[in-house]
């Protein structure tokens, strides 16, 4: 067996720097292999997440939304209107809804994130092959998966991106139901491996907490990180919302594979499944632009230390070391 790394066992040491202000490091990044965003912060395709108001945010700040696929097709469609041109939709990988995939591209989305929990399988290739055969000029973001054989079959297909991550999210409990997943840290460093050589962004999605694992990832050979929680308990999340009797208020952050998330949509549980994730209430942090903010405050800093102008530079000179559970205790504020 193999040493596999989570953000929490590495930490990056800090490089010659000559860049004068953290003002001036470049955020550019590529989300697909013909598309840029001024930023590399990506809200989560979920129902708890992303919305009208969320989106439009995301656009002002230099990113992109991508809206999730579990509304009515209706309201879907009204998202590709009003965001022509800015937004991705969502699918599965049930042939049955590729009609509906094909009307919302045709209605001006941009591309389609291609979405489920294990995403390297027959049937993605032929979902990909369907929709790259009718709309050539359509982007396709791919996912998920965890390792650099995944990552290649699906630049195979003919993805334009690839989202990394089995496992990781606050929401998310598949490695505790099923015993598989590889930790997120290593599953983007490895992927990156393969990405550098194909020249196909990788998307890191999943376990995101902080500016800290956003550095990280990125430095590991992420171009973008997607971020479901801390985006999900914004004031401008699509999440509900409620004031406890204490005066604070809470959102609803839910893995769209929970019991309480499949109830919802579906009615129950599917026969013969197991819930792989879980929904909770968590108090509401603040505005979606000081989350932002504050994270790409962070990876401006990040970059300095990395003695990088630019996200690129800052993965060519990354040097990572092995670190224990110490390192944390070390690097909190004590008293």
């Amino acid at each position: 067996m193999k040493r596999t790394y989570t953000f929490d066992d590495v930490a990056l040491v800090p490089q010659f720097n000559n860049v004068p202000s953290r003002t001036e490091p470049s955020l550019e990044t590529w989300l697909t292999h013909g598309r840029k965003i001024r930023i590399p912060l990506l809200a989560a395709n979920m129902d708890s997440v992303i919305g009208e108001s969320l989106a439009h945010i995301l656009l002002a700040n230099g990113s992109l939304p991508i809206f999730h696929r579990f509304a009515p097709f209706s309201v879907q469609k009204k998202w590709v209107k009003c965001f022509s041109g800015g937004t991705f939709v969502s699918a599965g990988i049930r042939l049955e809804a590729l009609a509906e995939t094909r009307q919302l591209l045709d209605a001006g989305a941009i591309g389609v994130c291609i979405d489920v929990a294990h995403g390297h399988s027959d049937k993605m290739f032929q979902l990909i092959a369907e929709l790259k055969r009718s709309h050539p000029e359509k982007e396709i973001i791919a996912g998920n998966v965890c390792t650099p054989m995944a990552y290649h079959d699906l630049v195979n297909a003919g993805a334009d991106a690839v989202k990394v991550g089995v496992g990781p999210g606050a929401a998310c409990t598949t490695r505790m139901i099923t015993g598989f997943g590889v930790p997120q840290f290593t599953a983007i460093q490895e992927c990156a491996s393969i990405a550098e050589k194909l020249r196909i962004p990788l998307i890191a999605d999943g376990g995101i907490r902080n500016s800290r694992d956003v550095v990280l990832a990125l430095a590991a050979g992420a171009s973008s990180v997607m971020i479901g929680k801390l985006f999900a308990l914004t004031t401008e999340s699509a999440a509900p919302k409620r004031e406890r009797s204490d005066g604070v208020w809470e959102a609803k952050y839910r893995g769209q594979a929970s019991e309480d998330f499949q109830t919802d949509f579906f009615g129950c549980l599917k026969e013969k499944t197991v819930a792989e994730g879980v929904g909770f209430w968590a108090p509401v942090s603040g505005s979606v632009e000081e989350l932002i903010g504050t994270l790409l405050g962070g990876v401006r800093s990040g970059l300095t230390y990395g003695g990088a102008r630019n996200i690129k530079e800052l993965q060519r000179k990354a040097e990572f070391v092995e670190v224990t559970a110490s390192y944390l205790t070390e690097s909190l504020p004590r008293q």
